[in-house]
């Protein structure tokens, strides 16, 4: 059932969580979004950890719920089924509607949210399977943020076209969980969906946080340690979705413009930013940023890693 807080009526199903004790801290893991995911608690209290932990677990599968372009009950699947009419959306919804513009005008056009509708081409599983050149063309009027209407609360979506959240979606929950935390305690805490990641603080006595960063060759092996004292990092890459085709791999990251994987970007972008989403959005801006990546991070001011 529909509430004030939940006007889409999608309730987040209850998941799977493991509560361990770490090195002074309490860890709870489960899986969202596609993800393996963590919540470090700096607490002594077993049983606070435990409900903190349950209500970040809570919180991820209602964002995934609610945005995920796999569910047919999602506010995306709704938004894009509206077929041409125009569809009211709620506060947390129009957040997210400014953030994809504002992204899209600072980006010139390189971060769009309506270029998920180009995986109807394309299957980054690794495999050398690459679509036509005929077969991406034909999705390209579907793409583009100026050929929608945002006039809030009222999205309209020409018929054909969609919307795809899924470039905020794990870096907007990382934060919101964080703030959810926040809220409750003023423990120390770290919450990591999927490598994307926030920290409260410090650790007791001022001791940073040691986070890793994986090696794009080798997922599983960390290729460097870092230690964090507050803010976020985010890391957006291909070692996980390519495709490989006579020695040239091709990056899952799309150019909306042309509809085909960005040439010469860096295996592996990661950066530190004040929070998960400003930090994940400069990671894919950097990447969509081709050979330039570089010099887009430099001209941001962030700290910044990447991994050829």
């Amino acid at each position: 059932m529909a509430t004030p807080e939940d006007p889409w009526g999608a309730e987040a199903p209850a998941a799977p969580l493991a509560l361990e004790r770490g090195e002074g801290v309490w860890i709870g893991r489960f899986a969202a979004m596609a993800s393996p995911c963590e919540v470090q608690l700096e607490l002594a209290d077993a049983a606070q950890a435990a409900a903190l932990a349950r209500a970040v677990a809570a919180e991820a599968l209602r964002i995934e719920a609610k945005y995920s372009r796999y569910r047919a009950d999602s506010a995306i699947a709704r938004i894009n089924a509206a077929a041409g009419a125009p569809f009211a959306v709620d506060a947390e919804t129009a957040g997210l509607l400014d953030l994809a513009a504002r992204c899209h005008a600072l980006s010139e056009g390189r971060f769009d949210v309506t270029a998920g509708v180009l995986r109807r081409a394309w299957r980054f599983d690794g495999s050398d399977r690459l679509p036509s050149r005929a077969q991406v063309k034909a999705l390209l009027p579907l793409v583009g943020w100026q050929k929608l209407r945002w006039e809030p609360p009222r999205l309209t979506l020409p018929a054909g076209m969609e919307i795809d959240l899924g470039g905020l979606g794990k870096e907007y929950a990382v934060d919101r969980c964080v703030a959810l935390i926040a809220a409750c305690t003023q423990a120390p805490c770290l919450v990591n969906f999927g490598g994307d990641l926030a920290v409260s603080g410090p650790r007791a006595a001022g001791r940073p946080w040691r986070v890793a960063i994986e090696d794009p060759a080798r997922a599983e092996v960390p290729r460097r340690f870092l230690d964090l004292q507050r803010g976020a990092l985010a890391t957006s890459g291909d070692s996980r979705r390519f495709l490989l085709r006579q020695g040239r791999r091709y990056g899952h990251v799309l150019n909306p413009r042309t509809g085909w994987p960005v040439s010469g970007a860096p295996r592996s972008v990661t950066v530190a930013a004040a929070s998960c989403l400003e930090a994940g959005l400069h990671a894919t801006l950097a990447l969509l940023h081709g050979r330039r990546a570089e010099t887009y991070l430099a001209a941001q001011g962030l700290k910044y890693w990447l991994l050829p």
